[in-house]
């Protein structure tokens, strides 16, 4: 195929470090180091310090674009829905992805190919976690954008699933292309390197770890609640940017004598975040639904025994090396914990197959299914 010119919605890219960000950063960097030669046009409303953003710029062929009016410049929001088009058009853009569930208007019209990634409608199956302004927004965008698109990436097999239930989309129109991590978790650390963060941190000898923003949907509390079960030098770490649950759970740590067993870390630099999974016994994700889980193959990538829920797409992110369980059972999550912690060769045979299944997710798998839509996308 002739190397193309291709846009992306890569305002997460810029604006956030985790999450929708590192999944629009994730897959840029995968299509270039796995050698696209396709230019790549990232469309951004405004400029943010960061880094990470900034190191996608020092990519062959990778280059960042504001505005070209300077009145859009002013309202960048209106510029990124109605009004990008035709600055994609005039910047010869071929192809448009939205890497963060939304697409511009105007695209067909201008003879511009595109698709969107649907990361999970966890609004939509969990409605009562979420404001019902911002629901109501989340539908309109997120419906809109699969239907207009030409092909929709979703990032497993529930979400696809989810996006032909609930908005009746044709499944020969979604591609599955699941997410990956950054290859930070796939290095070796050293025991000294570990007990450094560990000592920074001041983490327990010992720990359960829980990676995600402390909302209620994560069910942090389940894992609080099988610590009552669990030795008492087993303690539980939990790095996310807290919200008003976490005072729920920290209210129920506190009147349960469990308090000093609960370590709530915010604003954990990302860089250290491989060496906390290190030196954690398990990791706990008995999450009510998500759209794919990212933390459980970070997890498994580091090779750290992981328990997760069942319910939503979990299996897939952790496929047969994770042990699963009910997210309303502390009692089962303790039992699959001291499971882990007891049985000889357990946790060793656990790491062991979590590395051979992860593979499915590294950059290069990864890179090719993504350039591979791409080519079908541009020759319809």
């Amino acid at each position: 195929m002739k190397k193309i010119q291709i846009g992306y919605d890569a305002k997460r890219a810029n604006a956030n470090r985790t999450g929708l960000g590192n999944y629009s950063r994730f897959i840029i960097r995968a299509l270039k180091e796995s050698g696209s030669g396709d230019r790549l046009r990232l469309y951004i409303p405004k400029r943010k310090a960061n880094t990470e953003y900034d190191e996608l710029l020092t990519l062959p062929g990778v280059s960042s674009h504001l505005p070209d009016r300077p009145w859009w410049r002013v309202l960048s929001a209106l510029w990124r829905t109605f009004f990008i088009a035709p600055q994609l058009k005039r910047e010869g853009v071929e192809l448009f992805h939205g890497l963060s569930n939304e697409l511009p208007t105007g695209l067909r019209e201008r003879g511009i190919r595109s698709i969107v990634t649907i990361h999970d409608l966890i609004f939509e199956v969990l409605p009562a976690c979420y404001k019902p302004a911002d629901r109501l927004i989340y539908r309109l965008k997120f419906r809109s954008a699969c239907r207009r698109a030409d092909r929709v990436v979703a990032v497993s097999e529930c979400t696809k699933r989810d996006i032909v239930r609930l908005y009746g989309i044709d499944p020969r129109k979604i591609e599955v292309i699941y997410q990956g991590c950054d290859e930070m978790f796939a290095k070796e650390y050293s025991p000294e390197e570990i007990r450094a963060v560990a000592q920074r941190y001041d983490l327990p000898a010992r720990y359960l770890l829980n990676v995600g923003t402390l909302e209620e949907r994560k069910n942090l509390l389940e894992i609080v609640q099988a610590l009552e079960h669990l030795p008492e030098e087993i303690h539980l770490v939990a790095v996310g940017k807290h919200t008003a649950y976490t005072s729920q759970v920290e209210a129920y740590a506190a009147a349960h004598g469990l308090k000093h067993r609960l370590h709530l870390l915010h604003k954990v630099a990302y860089r250290d975040l491989p060496l906390i999974y290190g030196g954690a016994e398990v990791m706990a994700y008995p999450s009510r639904y998500e759209g794919f889980g990212i933390p459980i193959i970070e997890a498994l990538n580091m090779g750290i025994p992981v328990v997760a829920a069942t319910g939503s797409c979990l299996e897939e992110a952790g496929g047969p090396a994770t042990l699963y369980v009910s997210p309303d059972s502390p009692e089962e999550l303790a039992a699959a914990v001291q499971r882990i912690l007891n049985e000889e060769g357990l946790r060793e045979r656990m790491a062991e197959a979590g590395h051979r299944y992860v593979e499915r997710f590294h950059k290069e798998v990864i890179a090719k299914q993504m350039s591979e839509l791409y080519d079908r996308v541009i020759s319809l």
